[in-house]
């Protein structure tokens, strides 16, 4: 061996240069980690406990079962939570299927070509486009056109007109199609992603023994991509359950006291006749045969009332109003989709920006108490979409 040999094995066992500035920084990245980790930690934990110490007190079964009031110590949140409810879940059932869809066709089935690149790039920035410009748009399409019958085509029959025109407007319909829009692109973009995790030989093996591409997709490519779908999916309804701009833009309103669905011993209204944007009638001259279900009080359009029979028929004014109480089949037939879909709504986030606009503390108080609410439902279907990952994953079998 001569004298260079053994110098050069002395330099490989020798510490290369650098090697204490590398260690240094690696230490260092694994030090700031940690305490960006603490730093969103603590803002999480102490937000929390700032809205426990405002309004965790308020958390009762009266808060959940009340409606909003004037009245601080007697406000709920009962027409906010359930507007919620139906307003995400009309939200899901656009969103979810389309998305999906979408997603597994562009990734799967699209040809390469100008167009599908065109609708990559604009599915890509419409993930980063303000909601309150969803909301402006649907102003526009679901509630000032689609909201009027008069803009509908002639040529469909009025009552047809008219019965499509109650269903958008200031609707929960309005408000599930607009929120679908604003999530969309996180399903879609969130599926690709899933989908071209799927290694190709899952599909060249498919395809060799015989497997249809719609075979290969439904059976290999969607299941081992389904937990990064469900992933995108809940962690984009988790936003559109905590917008605020879009609602207000389309008529969300800031008060309700009543519920979209019914409930057995409410209160209920029926309108006769097409009303105008002022509540009053638009033919005031008409009539229509009404047959009276329970037993109740018509107020006229002149205000005078008059008391009713269940079964009696009657030729009434348009404006006039049916008063009566709802009874248990009147409720069952109110979670029918074609009842509330076209209901007046509020949801959480409003009701927060209602309350939080007051100056009296107390109602700063149920707002906190809200949005204890609002986080932990969050915080839930966050914590779903981690636990369902996991199982899923826990399922595939390479």
């Amino acid at each position: 061996m001569t004298a260079t040999d053994i110098e050069r094995e002395r330099d490989i066992t020798a510490h290369p240069k650098g090697l204490v500035t590398r260690k240094f920084k690696d230490r260092a990245f694994i030090v700031w980690g940690i305490v960006a980790t603490i730093i969103g930690l603590g803002t999480l934990v102490t937000l929390v406990a700032d809205l426990f110490g405002d309004g965790g007190h308020r958390l009762t079964a009266a808060f959940f079962g009340s409606f909003p009031s004037s009245e601080a110590a007697e406000a709920g949140i009962l027409s906010a939570w359930v507007g919620s409810i139906l307003v995400i879940t009309t939200t899901a059932l656009f969103a979810i299927p389309i998305g999906m869809l979408a997603g597994v066709y562009l990734e799967e089935y699209a040809p390469k070509n100008p167009l599908t690149s065109a609708i990559e790039i604009a599915v890509n920035n419409l993930a980063g486009v303000p909601s309150i410009l969803f909301g402006l748009m649907a102003v526009g399409i679901f509630v000032q056109f689609l909201g009027n019958p008069n803009r509908w085509f002639a040529f469909l029959p009025e009552s047809f007109r008219n019965a499509a025109a109650d269903m958008f407007g200031q609707s929960i319909l309005t408000a599930g199609i607009t929120l679908s829009l604003l999530i969309l692109p996180v399903i879609i973009v969130a599926t690709r992603e899933a989908v071209r995790g799927v290694p190709q030989e899952m599909r060249q093996g498919a395809l060799a023994v015989g497997a249809t591409k719609w075979q290969t997709t439904q059976h290999h490519v969607l299941p081992y991509a389904l937990p990064g779908v469900v992933t995108g999916v809940i962690i984009g309804i988790s936003r559109a359950l905590g917008e605020t701009a879009p609602l207000i833009m389309i008529g969300g309103l800031t008060f309700v006291a009543f519920l979209p669905i019914t409930r057995p011993g409410d209160a209920t209204f029926e309108t006769i006749g097409v009303l105008d944007e002022y509540g009053a009638a638009v033919d005031p001259m008409a009539t229509e045969r009404v047959t009276i279900p329970h037993d109740g009080v018509v107020v006229l359009p002149d205000f005078t009332e008059q008391q009713v029979t269940a079964g009696q028929t009657l030729d009434l004014p348009h404006g006039s109003t049916v008063q009566s109480v709802a009874t248990t089949g009147d409720a069952i037939a109110s979670w029918s989709p074609t009842h509330w879909l076209g209901s007046e709504f509020t949801v959480m986030p409003i009701q927060m920006f209602n309350w939080t606009s007051r100056p009296q503390a107390e109602f700063l108080e149920i707002a906190a108490a809200a949005g204890l609410v609002l986080l932990a439902i969050t915080l839930l279907m966050n914590g779903t979409a981690i636990y369902l990952r996991y199982r899923l994953r826990k399922a595939i079998k390479w």
